[in-house]
């Protein structure tokens, strides 16, 4: 990605490569929760001939994040990235006793959702075989760019999936320790939470997602609960019912301008999604409309 400052004319900025791993590791963990919305729990954590770079929590998914930082290229991430949700899995109170002693909080095994732990890779580059290796809909690892220029300025990029299709249980079978997590780790999909909807439902979701990826820098990232539209943090969330959808608008209750008044305040009530205003759909008659309401959403979220 190439970056120019203005000034009379355009001006190209180099890049600065990173000397060390641990430099990519101070900054990222110095800025954990302005880049991935994640909890910082330990750095350098030694486990079972094991050391985690860096050890994370989730709090919207309630879940553990692994991250690791690598600057050269010459890595598996699929087997590194199962070896650490093997150690994850198979010392659970571990986990939770890092939790507990270094956030001085009371974190039990059930208040955990280990079915959506999952793998960060933080690398200055990846090879195509890396990014070709992680083109499974359900694979529970990501790959993210870091790179830093001259100007003091930082961008974070993950690498997306072209379009997967396969499950990487196809290749499970011949690997136990993938076998093993496959069945007890779930990455979910929009398919998966349209299941429940009817065509006309189905159809009134894609036409709404249509309209919301119409603007700049949202990704669609399907959650256990829920589908998400995010652009740095949740813009909106989509709950999936059969004959409606219900969407979650990411304000904080006094922040939307809803003059039809077609939202709900769900402040005090218990809900899947982010944001205290509600909205439940069955056709698109409003759907302009609501993508006023969704753009101010994105207009506080966006990084």
């Amino acid at each position: 990605m190439a970056l120019y400052h203005i000034l009379n004319k355009l001006t190209y900025i180099k890049e600065k490569p990173f000397k060390l791993e641990k430099e990519i590791q101070d900054l990222t963990e110095e800025n954990l929760s302005a880049v991935f919305g994640l909890q910082f729990v330990k750095s350098e954590l030694a486990l079972n001939n094991f050391r985690i770079d860096t050890l994370a929590f989730d709090k919207e998914s309630n879940s553990f994040v692994i991250i690791e930082y690598k600057r050269d290229k010459n890595f598996s991430v699929i087997d590194q990235g199962y070896a650490y949700l093997s150690l994850m899995l198979n010392n659970k109170a571990d986990f939770i006793l890092e939790f507990n002693e270094n956030l001085d909080k009371t974190l039990k095994r059930t208040d955990v959702d280990w079915s959506q732990s999952r793998v960060l890779f933080v690398s200055p580059a990846f090879t195509n075989y890396q990014r070709e290796a992680i083109n499974f809909k359900d694979l529970p690892i990501e790959l993210w760019e870091v790179k830093r220029f001259e100007n003091k300025t930082v961008s974070y990029e993950q690498i997306q999936k072209a379009g997967a299709q396969e499950s990487i249980k196809t290749i499970s079978k011949s690997d136990a320790t993938i076998d093993k997590i496959a069945k007890e780790i779930k990455v979910y999909s929009e398919d998966e939470h349209l299941k429940r909807a009817t065509a006309e439902t189905k159809d009134l979701y894609n036409k709404t997602k249509s309209a919301i990826l119409n603007f700049e820098g949202i990704a669609v990232k399907p959650k256990k609960k829920y589908i998400a539209f995010v652009a740095g943090r949740n813009v909106v969330d989509f709950v999936i019912q059969k004959n409606a959808l219900k969407l979650h608008i990411n304000l904080k209750k006094g922040e939307l301008d809803d003059p039809k008044k077609i939202t709900r305040d769900v402040s005090q009530l218990g809900h899947y999604g982010n944001g205290d205003y509600e909205i439940q759909i069955s056709n698109d008659n409003d759907l302009e409309y609501i993508m006023s309401l969704i753009k101010q959403s994105l207009k506080k979220n966006k990084k």
